[in-house]
């Protein structure tokens, strides 16, 4: 890796004269009389050296090196991106530049969230985070902002506020200059992938940032965008697999389970619920329609099965298969209450959706569930090039085939007898009955709503 530094050129040879203004337009820095900030490589040939040349190690100068130092070889390893802000904020401001505010926005991937940002003020203890959701690009208050003139143009952007020429041209500009504010600079971090992040500097000293502190304030912007970018792939990555597989599964898969047949044994509340009437509704209602009712119904479900710890581990078709997993048989009470309040849950949260629905002329949603405590093989299973982590075994065929059953009782919610066991109490009979693939008439119990 070559070391950057910045060197201040007082006279410019004739033989570097154009390379001088090709800087000039590509990095935008200001020329000032004979006066030129030049980056410059430490490797021949880039700049050739020469007496002409006063090299100042601008960084160095403004303990920026420090700081850069920190980044690469402490920061980071840190997983907490405001913890990280933080630090980096206050160390460049102990470094002796005049750092008041800073701001930093990143686009990532996530259903619920389009853009992150982190706010930090010095003075106020810590950086906060801020989300925003999808159609953050669409609204007025980005498209007129320095983030979007940043994006825009791929090049930093300054307003030295103090100057009676500089108009405040965005919102946050002129709140910045009423709050005392006298320099905005914003930079873009560009990442790999094409997308471009944006970073905001600003200071509240008399006279605004020198052109050391814009200098090094670039060097700790370009080795940030790279800390950024491996920290958000690591984050990106663990949002994804939560998101498609289940927050378990996920931590299991990154932590390097990943190879075919690796399987555990594990004990389990198994919840199966599958839609009633889907095929019908599937050949009447419009794609979008259908796909709306699907989503209501996930939706429901999903939040009241995360909310007392367990796991949907997939939707399958009409169908979620999830699991409240437990140790041992200490535990077993307290899960199989944890599945029921869930359920009891789900009841109550469906009706309620199914009044908005009927409200608006849809038709309502009806689902049957059964209840199963077991064990179950819970791993990768597949084919060499495309795996799924999931459980198997005859506890998740009995909790299969105990959901039809309910079906065929009329009955919406039906829990099999090692269920009603770990619980105790609070369930009623309903006695033996047939289960499909199952040797055994199986003693059923119904969980009153």
């Amino acid at each position: 890796m070559r070391l950057r530094v910045f060197a201040v050129v007082r006279w410019v040879a004739p033989g570097i004269a154009g390379f001088a203004q090709a800087c000039h337009r590509r990095s935008g820095q200001r020329i000032d009389g004979l006066r030129l900030v030049l980056p410059i490589y430490g490797r021949a040939g880039r700049i050739a050296a020469s007496p002409s040349l006063l090299a100042v190690a601008i960084m160095e100068e403004t303990g920026a090196a420090d700081v850069v130092r920190w980044m690469l070889h402490q920061g980071r390893y840190s997983t907490r991106m405001r913890e990280f802000g933080d630090e980096m904020c206050k160390r460049i401001v102990e470094a002796g530049i005049p750092l008041w505010r800073g701001f930093c926005a990143l686009d990532t991937l996530h259903p619920q969230v389009a853009a992150t940002a982190y706010v930090w003020r010095r003075g106020e203890g810590g950086a906060a985070r801020r989300t925003a959701g999808h159609g953050l690009q669409q609204r007025p208050q980005y498209q007129a902002s320095p983030i979007a003139a940043v994006q825009a143009a791929k090049r930093t952007l300054r307003w030295r506020l103090e100057d009676p020429a500089c108009v405040p041209e965005y919102e946050v500009l002129a709140e910045t200059k009423t709050d005392g504010g006298t320099d905005y600079v914003a930079m873009p971090l560009s990442f790999s992938s094409g997308q471009i992040g944006v970073i905001t500097w600003a200071t509240d000293r008399p006279g605004g940032f020198s052109e050391a502190d814009i200098a090094g304030l670039t060097e700790v912007a370009e080795v940030l965008t790279l800390i950024v970018e491996l920290q958000a792939s690591r984050r990106i990555a663990r949002q994804l697999m939560a998101t498609y597989v289940g927050r378990r599964t996920a931590e299991h898969v990154l932590s390097g389970a990943i190879q075919r047949g690796s399987v555990e044994v594990v004990n389990a509340v198994i919840w199966f619920s599958d839609l009633r009437g889907f095929t019908s509704l599937a050949d009447l209602l419009p794609r979008q329609d259908l796909i709306a009712l699907l989503n209501d119904y996930f939706e429901v479900v999903g939040a009241a099965v995360q909310a007392e710890g367990g796991e949907i581990l997939k939707f399958i078709g009409d169908a979620v298969l999830a699991i409240f997993e437990f140790r041992d048989a200490s535990d077993a009470k307290s899960r199989a209450e944890a599945a029921l309040r869930a359920a009891r849950a789900t009841i109550v949260a469906m009706q309620t959706r199914n009044a908005e629905r009927h409200a608006a002329g849809k038709p309502e949603i009806r689902f049957g569930l059964a209840l199963h405590l077991g064990e179950v093989s819970y791993g990768n299973i597949g084919a060499p090039d495309r795996l799924d982590f999931t459980v198997i075994g005859p506890a998740v065929n009995h909790a299969n085939r105990l959901e039809k059953l309910a079906s065929e009782l009329g009955q919406p919610l039906l829990a099999s007898a090692s269920f009603a066991a770990a619980l105790g109490s609070g369930l009623k009979p309903l006695g033996r009955h047939e289960l499909r693939g199952v040797a055994e008439p199986q003693e059923i119990f119904a969980i009153p709503a």
